[in-house]
């Protein structure tokens, strides 16, 4: 097998991968999940005290 057999295998098989990625990614089967992992950051109540002490602590800041 020459340099440009194997190259041209290389692409189709990469071809292949991101074609299925793209099918797995845009399928009806995994909508719920998706749209509920992506709703997932408005589940959690934001305080902002809470996060603004945390942020100072980390940042070594003084209050």
């Amino acid at each position: 097998m020459d340099y440009a057999t194997f190259n041209g295998l290389y692409t189709l098989f990469l071809i292949i991968i991101f074609v299925a990625l793209i099918l797995w990614a845009y399928s009806k089967k995994h909508k719920k999940s998706f749209e509920k992992i992506a709703n997932s950051i408005f589940d959690e109540p934001q305080d902002s005290t809470t996060y603004a002490s945390n942020d100072s602590k980390h940042t070594g800041a003084k209050k």
